[in-house]
Formats: structure tokens, sequence, C-alpha cells
């Protein structure tokens, strides 16, 4: 059975420069020697039951302003790229009501991943409480994913 272990981000990660002081950090480690790209593209591949809860998600927030608009690359990028090295890849982007980024990070035989949250408003507070549980759900199932491919 696959072990995702609750762990904190390597401090060599350059994610960190981000955190500041009531930021929300979460951190995953399994056991993998993929790239961060291979990593990615694994983890991020959205199942089914995460695409309907985005799909919903993006019905809620529309009268609200919210970015819902999704493509590969650019602009409306989900996941534009903030920083790619051979050991790390920080994706991620800013919206009104919260900034957010996802570290993926090879060391010493494991993958981490990381999500950090910089809440900008009252509806950034309100977004990030409603959404974390699923938040939990799809960071593990992302990253029993990783561990598998062998």
């Amino acid at each position: 059975m696959v072990q995702v272990h609750k762990r904190p981000l390597p401090a060599q990660s350059r994610l960190w420069s981000h955190v500041t002081q009531g930021d929300f950090i979460d951190g995953y480690a399994v056991e993998s020697a993929l790239s961060p790209r291979d990593a990615a593209k694994i983890g991020l591949s959205i199942p089914g039951w995460a695409d309907a809860l985005l799909a919903l998600r993006n019905r809620i927030v529309t009268p609200f302003g919210l970015k819902t608009e999704v493509s590969e690359a650019g602009e409306h990028a989900i996941f534009p790229v903030e920083y790619e090295g051979a050991d790390e890849l920080i994706i991620g982007t800013n919206d009104t009501h919260l900034n957010f980024r996802i570290c993926i990070r090879q060391e010493a035989g494991h993958i981490h991943m990381a999500t950090w949250v910089h809440r900008n408003n009252a509806l950034g507070y309100a977004y990030l409480m409603l959404v974390k549980p699923f938040h939990v759900l799809i960071v593990r199932d992302a990253m029993r994913r990783i561990a598998q491919v062998r």
C-alpha cells in the first residue's frame, strides 16, 4: 500500500520565499524517483470526481468574479509555471481573493508537494476554509498516483 506522508516542504525550496506569517502552507511526500515535471503530469491530471468538484466550484464562484477559465498555457492557464528547475517545479497564480502556488520537489528519492496560499481579503479566508477539506483529498489522491508509477 502506498504511504502518503504529511511532511513539510524541504527548507531548500524556492517556495519558502513566498511564505509570510498567517499564510497557509501544507506538505506531503511519497517515495518516488520521478522528476518534478513528470510528477506534475501525473498528479495534476485531475480525476473525474475532482473535475466534477472543479466544475461545481466554477459555477459557484463566477458571480464573485474569480478566475474560472482554464487553458494549457498563457494568461488563463490554471497552473502557469513560475519556476522550473531540475529538482523543483512551482506553478500557480494570483487572483483577487488569494494567491496560490503548488510546489513539486524531488529530493532524496521523494516527491514533495506543497500548496501555499496567501489570502488577500475576507473572501480568500472564506474560500480557503470551504475548499480545504477537498484540497486535502485531491492532494493525497495525487500523491498516491505519483507513488504508484515505477
